[in-house]
């Protein structure tokens, strides 16, 4: 296994001009951060060229922390499958297709960017940040006619992810919530302290996992907030634990499943 750490990731904080943003307002008593966006890369990204360029069918995972009444205003993607997960706060898309939402914590909307689409991300609360992972995802085929689609958390969403997998994402014919174009799964799970949950890895298989809250211990290694794991493939099953471990706040995850 390899760990990817808070050291190995870039640090975007751009200029707000570039998204169509007014000026900062450090002052703002409600802002989190002296600048409108903080993004974390996991791979090579917009100005960063120094990073791994993707893993398995996975492109992009960035990690984006944006400020009150700002956002990303209208801009294009292709031939690109796009899952977005919130972690707080509400994010605002609007697209193209006709398509407007906000969707809150544990939602996770997509898009199949196929032959073209327009959209923008919004955070519209004058008080709240919102913090979402954007993970882009190589489709097995390119020149796809463009949808939107999303899975809106309820009150029992914390509970069906609670020391257990949510299978959010699977391919056309699988069992997530929502299913793409792609031999790729995405599971979610909030772990509470001193549980601890298994995964079986089949052969020629491979995942990436992510810590998006607390701490979190993947067989004897330890993730903080932000940071990841690359489990490279085997010839045979290999089970794999996820425990949470004390902090202040608790375990949460994603794990990206998909084909060698």
């Amino acid at each position: 296994m390899n760990k990817i750490s808070v050291n190995d990731l870039f640090v975007s904080e751009p200029d707000p001009s570039w998204f169509g943003n007014g000026p900062n307002e450090p002052d703002h008593p409600c802002w989190t951060n002296k600048n409108w966006l903080k993004s974390r890369f996991h791979f090579s990204f917009a100005e960063w060229h120094g990073g791994r360029n993707r893993f398995g069918c996975l492109r992009v995972v960035n990690d984006d922390l944006i400020q009150p009444s700002r956002g990303f205003g209208t801009h294009g993607h292709q031939d690109m499958e796009i899952i977005t997960y919130i972690l707080h706060g509400g994010l605002t898309h609007k697209d193209s297709m006709g398509s407007e939402e906000t969707l809150g914590r544990g939602s996770v909307q997509f898009m199949t960017a196929g032959t073209g689409v327009m959209h923008s991300e919004y955070n519209l609360d004058p008080e709240q940040d919102l913090r979402f992972i954007q993970s882009w995802i190589l489709p097995r085929t390119q020149g796809l006619t463009p949808r939107y689609g999303s899975f809106s958390a309820d009150s029992n969403t914390r509970h069906a992810r609670l020391n257990q997998w949510l299978h959010l994402v699977s391919d056309l014919e699988g069992t997530g919530k929502i299913q793409i174009h792609q031999d790729f799964n995405l599971f979610a799970s909030e772990i509470e302290e001193g549980k601890s949950l298994e995964f079986e890895l089949k052969p020629s298989r491979q995942a990436y996992v992510l810590c998006l809250e607390g701490t979190l211990m993947v067989n004897q290694m330890i993730l903080e907030k932000h940071e990841a794991v690359e489990i490279p493939p085997t010839s045979e099953i290999s089970s794999i634990t996820f425990s949470g471990q004390m902090g202040e706040e608790q375990t949460h995850l994603l794990l990206y499943e998909m084909s060698v």
